[in-house]
C-alpha cells in the first residue's frame, strides 16, 4: 500500500482518502519540527566517536573510565526512555518533548564546561563528576526522545504514510550521527592542537535543542492523547489543523468508538499494571522488547560510537581514521533515505527478515575476513573491514533501523502505548549500554573476535521474527488497537 487515493475501512468507519492542502504542509512542519529530537539522539551518539580518543588522551583515562563516560548516557537513556514514556503518558507528547529539550541544552551545558585540563584547570575527581553528570543528562533526554518523538510522530499521521512520517526520526537519528562525524573530522583538522578539541565538539549540541524548544512551543499536541484525556474539542481542533474536514472527523469518530470498546470490555487502566494483567498486552510487550533488543546486536553501534577505535585496530593510520570513519555516517544516511521510502510500501516482517538475514552474512564474512583472510599487516585488511562494515551498516540501514522505531511505536494500544514503549526501549538501551561498556575492553582483548558474538545473535534474531513478530503495516492504529487488546494481531501473517 502506498499512498491514500482511495477510501479505507477500519472496523466499522470508513475513511475518506487523504487530500493535498494547507493540512498535508501543516503535518509536513509538525514532522520536521518534531524530529529535531531525532538529530539530538544522533548528535548525542555520535559524537562521541570522534571525541572519545582525544577526551581520554588529554583526561588521561583508562578505557573502563572511557567505557562510564560513553555508557553513563546510554544507561541513563534506558532510564529516559522510562520517564519519557510514563510523562507522556501524563502530562502529554508535546510537552514532554519540550521538557527534553531543556534537558539537551543543560546537559550539553554541564558536558563541555566540566573543569578539566587546558583552560578549564587542572582535571579532578569532581570534574569527571560533573562530566558524568552532563552525560546522564543528555542520556535522559536522549532516551526520553528515543520514546516520545517516535509516538507523538505515529499519532499525528495517517495509517497510509505512518511508516514513512514515523520514519522520519530514525532518519534523523543518523543524519545527527553523520553530523557528528563531519563535525568531528572538521573540528579535529582545524582545531586538533587545541586542549579542549572534544568540547568543541560536544557543544554543536546546543544549536538543535535551542530549535526543538522554540519550534514545540508553536506545534500541537498529539490528538489521540487529548480524546485519551477526554478532550475532545481539543482534538478535534488539531486534527482539522492536520486533515481535511471529513477525514477528521472519521479519524475522531473511529478513535472515539474503539475507546467505547475498550470501556466496555474493561480496559480502563493506563500503565505498568495494564500490561502485566494482560496476557494479550502482555506477550506484545515482550516482543517489542525482543525487536528492541536485537537491534542492538546487529553492532551498529559499536561502529557508531566505536567507529574511529575499530578502524583502527583494522589497520588505518591515524591521519586516515577521522575521514574514513564517515563513509559509515554516509551509508546510514542513504540507507536510511532508501527505507524512508520503502515503508509504506513493504510489509514490517519482511524488512526485519531481509535485515537480519544480510547482517548475520555481513558478521559472519568479518570474522572470516579479518580472523583467516587478511592477516595483521596486510594492506587490504584495513579496506576489507572497511567495505564489510559498510555492508553491515547499509543492510541495517536500509531493513532494520526505521523499521524498528517505527514497529515499537505503532504495536501498543493507545492507553499504554508511552509506558509500553518506554519499557521496549528502556531494555534496548540498557542491551546498548552493555556493549557501550564493554566493547573498548572486547576490542582490547579478542580484537575482531568481537564480530563472532555479533553474528551468532544476529542468526538467532533472524529466527526470533520469523517465529514471533507479527504484522503491522497497513492497520490504523486503531486497528492494531483491538487486534492487540482481543489478541488476534499474535500469529504472523507468513508472507
Amino acid at each position: 500500500m502506498s499512498g491514500g487515493t482511495a477510501a479505507s475501512t477500519t472496523g466499522s468507519v470508513k475513511l475518506p482518502p487523504l487530500t493535498d492542502g494547507s493540512h498535508k504542509r501543516r503535518l509536513g512542519i509538525v514532522a520536521v519540527v518534531a524530529t529535531f529530537g531525532g538529530l539530538l539522539f544522533g548528535y548525542d551518539t555520535g559524537v562521541a566517536n570522534g571525541a572519545e580518543r582525544p577526551m581520554q588522551a588529554e583526561l588521561g583515562l583508562n578505557d573502563l573510565q572511557l567505557g562510564f563516560v560513553i555508557s553513563s548516557l546510554v544507561f541513563a537513556a534506558a532510564f529516559g526512555a522510562l520517564i519519557g514514556g510514563w510523562l507522556s503518558d501524563r502530562i502529554g507528547r508535546r510537552a514532554t518533548i519540550i521538557l527534553l529539550s531543556i534537558a539537551f541544552f543543560v546537559g550539553t551545558m554541564l558536558v563541555i564546561f566540566s573543569p578539566g585540563s587546558g583552560a578549564y584547570g587542572e582535571f579532578s575527581a569532581a570534574g569527571y563528576g560533573v562530566l558524568i553528570t552532563g552525560r546522564i543528562m543528555l542520556g535522559l533526554a536522549v532516551g526520553g526522545a528515543s520514546t516520545v518523538v517516535p509516538v507523538y510522530l505515529a499519532e499525528m499521521a495517517p495509517f497510509e504514510i505512518r511508516g514513512s512520517l514515523a520514519g522520519r526520526n530514525e532518519l534523523m537519528i543518523v543524519v545527527g550521527q553523520l553530523a557528528a562525524f563531519i563535525v568531528n573530522a572538521v573540528i579535529a583538522a582545524m582545531f586538533g592542537h587545541h586542549d579542549g578539541v572534544w568540547r568543541y565538539m560536544f557543544a554543536i549540541c546546543a544549536l538543535p535543542a535551542i530549535v526543538l524548544f522554540v519550534g514545540m512551543l508553536r506545534m500541537p499536541e498529539s490528538p489521540r492523547w487529548l480524546l485519551e484525556k477526554g478532550r475532545e474539542d481539543a482534538a478535534r481542533e488539531v486534527l482539522h489543523s492536520i486533515r481535511s474536514r471529513d477525514r477528521a472527523e472519521a479519524e475522531l469518530a473511529d478513535i472515539e468508538r474503539v475507546a467505547e470498546e475498550e470501556r466496555l470490555m474493561g480496559v480502563r487502566s493506563i500503565g505498568l499494571k495494564a500490561i502485566l494483567t494482560n496476557k494479550n498486552l502482555l506477550i506484545i510487550l515482550l516482543i517489542a522488547s525482543g525487536v528492541g533488543v536485537l537491534q542492538q546486536f546487529t553492532g551498529i553501534n559499536a561502529i557508531m560510537y566505536y567507529g574511529q577505535r575499530m578502524l583502527a585496530e583494522a589497520g588505518f593510520s591515524e591521519a586516515m581514521l577521522g575521514w574514513v570513519n564517515i563513509a559509515p555516517g554516509v551509508i546510514a544516511v542513504v540507507g536510511g533515505s532508501i527505507a524512508l521510502f520503502m515503508m509504506d510500501r513493504i510489509n514490517r516482517r519482511t524488512n526485519f527478515l531481509w535485515g537480519y538475514g544480510l547482517v548475520s552474512i555481513a558478521h559472519i564474512l568479518i570474522v572470516i575476513a579479518m580472523l583467516w583472510v587478511f592477516p595483521e599487516g596486510d594492506a587490504a585488511r584495513p579496506w576489507a573491514f572497511l567495505v564489510l562494515v559498510l555492508v553491515m551498516v547499509g543492510s541495517m540501514q536500509l531493513f532494520l533501523n526505521i523499521c524498528t522505531w517505527v514497529y515499537v511505536s505503532e504495536i501498543f494500544p493507545l492507553r499504554v502505548r508511552g509506558i509500553g514503549m518506554g519499557i521496549a526501549i528502556f531494555l534496548h538501551w540498557i542491551a546498548n549500554g552493555s556493549l557501550a561498556l564493554s566493547v573498548p575492553s572486547i576490542v582490547g582483548s579478542v580484537g575482531m573476535g568481537l564480530f563472532v558474538l555479533f553474528a551468532a545473535v544476529n542468526v538467532f534474531s533472524f529466527f526470533f521474527f520469523w517465529k514471533w513478530v507479527p504484522e503491522t503495516r497497513g492497520r490504523t492504529l486503531e486497528q492494531l488497537d483491538e487486534d492487540v487488546t482481543t489478541g488476534a494481531i499474535r500469529l504472523p501473517a507468513v508472507k
